[in-house]
């Protein structure tokens, strides 16, 4: 038996969407920039999807600009706030994903740009006191913080942040790739400039994504050869990515309040049955359902003989779980998460993520066999 747990990493396409994508990919081959008919229905379903992802999220379908991805967009949100805003500060965190922290690091390096790392505690929660005071730093500055941390749950109370910014005339950016379609977005309502989007993190497919650019903001073309996406985003677009992007977040929003009950439902299970299991057990970040991504539990586990083959052992034992970002899985220094926020890296840690297909079922095997993995080597 083979489950998988993994699902902060990628999720499982979904069948309706491999269904939508099947006949674009066998019949719609047109290149959307060619003006004959086989180009021009290429260029209606992708504006169709564009229509279709701003009506969910409530902004203008021109703020919708598709890219391959999570990483692509923050890197095209922060260069471009730095090239045409203005930009020479940057406030961040050390807890944030790779695309951005590396990103902002570059910029430091090849161009001066300012970053300062607002403080957080031991769960992961951003003191806004802290963003507060950096904020009242005369430069041009862009705050970016992810909605919520892809490897220890804990959700950023993302209207607050927004005001903050806005009382200090920042420009906010949030990575926001766990989280969109897994919550209502309303952006008519939300004052952000920048948030991300890939759509293989709810049912869709790799390699597509978006980033939303309000209609305030200046964009930088980050990818040049081609006047696609309005000038924006150079290349042939993916099609039937975007077709089947569109379609998975019309399947997550469809039921979005079903899903979001099964999936804490599940979590909440699996904290209190682990409880039960080992008398010496913590969650890294966030548990609390009002500031915890639902999808996400980060598990530090007591210490064993044999803690560097935890995830080994349970993958032998068909349990798929990481120790982290999938994006940072070939590092040899480990989480710069967990070390963000001072965790005992002594213990072992597993990161336990669910979708609206995992069962309970899947759970109760993953939690005999985690039991089993530990009965003999507890030190």
């Amino acid at each position: 038996m083979a489950i998988y747990l993994d699902n902060a990493a990628t999720t499982p396409i979904a069948p309706e969407v491999v269904e939508t994508m099947i006949p674009i990919l066998r019949d719609g081959f047109g290149n959307p920039s060619s003006t004959h008919s086989f180009g021009r229905k290429a260029k209606a379903l992708i504006e169709t999807s564009r229509r279709s992802i701003a009506k969910h999220i409530n902004c203008k379908p021109s703020e919708i600009i598709f890219t391959s991805g999570g990483t692509e967009a923050d890197n095209m949100a922060i260069n471009s706030a730095v090239h045409k805003m203005n930009v020479t500060h940057i406030i961040t965190s050390k807890i944030e994903h790779h695309a951005v922290g590396h990103t902002a690091m570059n910029l430091k390096n090849v161009e001066g740009i300012k970053i300062s790392y607002v403080k957080i505690d031991e769960k992961g929660n951003v003191d806004l006191k802290d963003l507060e005071r950096l904020l009242q730093k005369k430069d041009k500055t862009l705050v970016s913080l992810m909605h919520a941390n892809n490897e220890i749950a804990t959700l950023l109370p993302i209207k607050k942040v927004s005001q903050l910014c806005r009382k200090y005339n920042a420009l906010f950016h949030s990575d926001t790739v766990q989280t969109m379609a897994h919550y209502s977005f309303n952006l008519e309502e939300l004052d952000i400039d920048y948030i991300t989007c890939a759509g293989h993190k709810f049912h869709g497919p790799k390699g597509t994504g978006f980033l939303y650019v309000n209609k305030k903001v200046i964009l930088e073309s980050f990818i040049h050869g081609g006047a696609q996406e309005r000038g924006l985003r150079g290349g042939t677009e993916n099609v039937a990515g975007i077709v089947g992007l569109s379609k998975a977040m019309d399947l997550a929003y469809e039921n979005l309040n079903q899903h979001q009950k099964h999936v804490q439902t599940l979590k909440t299970y699996m904290i209190n049955e682990l409880k039960n299991i080992f008398k010496n057990i913590d969650f890294h970040g966030e548990i609390d359902p009002e500031k915890s991504l639902y999808t996400v539990l980060n598990v530090c586990f007591p210490k064993t003989n044999k803690s560097n083959m935890l995830l080994f052992t349970l993958d032998l034992k068909g349990i798929a779980v990481s120790g982290g970002s999938a994006c940072s899985s070939g590092s040899s220094v480990g989480s710069h998460v967990l070390s963000g926020i001072d965790a005992d890296l002594t213990r072992p840690n597993a990161r336990f993520s669910f979708s609206r297909y995992t069962t309970r079922e899947e759970i109760d095997f993953a939690l005999d066999q985690v039991k089993t993995v530990f009965e003999k080597t507890l030190v």
